[in-house]
């Protein structure tokens, strides 16, 4: 039988979700968030939520035509209202600059006859002093001309010299530095890829110059049946037909027709990943293809349920959490290291509120990946067969005390009854890695192979720990 989980009363269904326990970055719990896919599916069960409204490019739930409703005045990120216009105060009255008296003979600014008695150079005659007023004005006149004639001519001749704008010179801009963002972006973009279906839109990563793609798989339910295309970096479509999906693991896979020298991505190591390091989601976002956020891995080994499977505990998944903005079309994305290797493929995000008439709401960093590890083993069965299997060990378990997590029942003839465990049995460790739960410990044997060989640290009521070696068995999830 394979795991599931029941609360302390005994009721089946997901707990509400891990504790801290100072485990490679694990920390408390979401209480007051709200899980949600970035991208399609149907509901998760309690102590999750996972949003059903698809998404269009322009935010609006899918099925619907046209760009959001304008916003209103209040919610107008600031801008406000426009202001409401004054009365019409008439045509703009010209006033003497300077604030000299109109004279009816002078102009604006012309001087009182008093003044001009004197002449321009000072004795009685008038004459003199206009004949140099005269002189002045054409002098001016001439020099105008001429400035404006030179002014003329360089305007003329669109000249530019001597400006800012001139066209700027110099040898072009290095390479990018290893490790940038800029450089991770160029590794990872020619790799991903966004799917397009009629319902829906989410993204994947290229696991071969032929055409295999990886992806989640509610990015395929929303659009199973409608004509899905891969569309590439280059803006060049293609149909994809489906190669197999898992959905207790949230990975499928599938081809892409009549194409050929596609760039596949590099795959990295999940278990070498540190809290802290960067890390960089790529995908599309809102149908916005080739989009690149950057953030850090927040915490490894957290227990997030798998979207498009409703069985509940039995499909949690071991997450990479991240602050890299995800959001609805990221699905199926790299989150890539600083190399550029894909370490984890994106697939769920947190909000605390969603948005109005069932929208998700946005991304407030706390976003989550399936490490790679995990889904290059299932996406490997997937297409060598078509199916995938998981690994169990065969109980039911329910949250023990404030850590660990106490086996329930044991299934006759599994790996957990072949190991010697017991109902009432106290998990608190697989391997070196702390049990704060029962959603830990579904997540921690989950997230390793079939026919893997795990310790489990064991204690009873009153009795000491005890080391258990459990073989584990597998189901078929795909």
């Amino acid at each position: 039988m394979s795991e599931s989980a029941s609360r302390p009363d005994g009721e089946p269904g997901p707990d509400a979700g891990p504790g801290a326990d100072g485990e490679r970055g694990r920390g408390s719990d979401l209480d007051a968030a709200t899980i949600e896919r970035p991208g399609l599916g149907g509901p998760q069960g309690p102590g999750v939520r996972w949003s059903d409204q698809p998404r269009s490019w322009s935010g609006a739930p899918l099925g619907t035509q046209g760009d959001p409703a304008p916003r209103s005045a209040e919610s107008d990120y600031g801008w406000g209202a426009s202001a409401a216009p004054g009365p019409s105060s008439g045509p703009m009255t010209a006033t003497p600059p300077g604030g000299f008296p109109a004279d009816t003979g002078g102009g604006w600014g012309a001087p009182p006859p008093e003044q001009r008695r004197g002449g321009m150079l000072g004795g009685r005659g008038g004459s003199v002093g206009r004949a140099g007023l005269v002189l002045v004005a054409v002098l001016a006149l001439v020099a105008g001309l001429v400035g404006g004639a030179i002014a003329g001519s360089l305007f003329s001749s669109g000249s530019t010299s001597g400006t800012s704008l001139e066209v700027a010179s110099g040898d072009p801009l290095p390479p990018a530095p290893a490790g940038s963002v800029e450089a991770i972006a160029a590794t990872v973009l020619p790799s991903t890829v966004q799917i397009v279906g009629s319902s829906g839109e989410g993204s994947g990563v290229v696991l071969s110059a032929d055409g295999l793609i990886m992806t989640n798989n509610h990015v395929l339910a929303a659009g199973r049946g409608s004509g899905l295309q891969a569309v590439f970096a280059d803006g060049t479509a293609a149909p994809v037909t489906l190669v197999g999906t898992a959905p207790a693991a949230d990975i499928a896979v599938v081809r892409a027709s009549g194409v050929g020298n596609l760039r596949p991505a590099v795959l990295g190591d999940s278990d070498q990943l540190r809290q802290g390091q960067a890390v960089v989601a790529v995908g599309s976002p809102l149908g916005l293809s080739g989009t690149v956020t950057s953030g850090i891995v927040s915490a490894l080994e957290r227990p997030v349920a798998a979207g498009g499977s409703g069985a509940g505990q039995e499909s949690t998944l071991d997450a990479i959490q991240t602050d890299a903005a995800i959001n609805p079309g990221n699905s199926g994305g790299p989150l890539a290291d600083a190399a550029g290797r894909v370490v984890g493929i994106n697939t769920a995000i947190a909000s605390v509120t969603s948005g109005s008439a069932g929208q998700e709401g946005g991304s407030i960093g706390l976003g989550f990946a399936i490490p790679m590890n995990q889904a290059r083993r299932i996406a490997t069965e997937l297409i060598q067969s078509g199916r995938a299997t998981q690994a169990i060990i065969g109980v039911q378990v329910a949250n023990g005390g404030p850590r660990g997590a106490t086996i329930a029942s044991v299934s006759p003839g599994g790996p957990a009854a072949n190991a010697g465990l017991q109902a009432g049995d106290l998990v608190t460790k697989v391997d070196d890695r702390a049990i704060a739960d029962a959603n830990a410990l579904v997540a921690a044997i989950q997230s390793s192979a079939p026919g893997q060989v795990v310790t489990l640290t064991v204690g009873t009521a009153g009795g000491a720990p005890r080391q258990v070696p459990v073989t584990l068995g597998s189901r078929v999830i795909g």
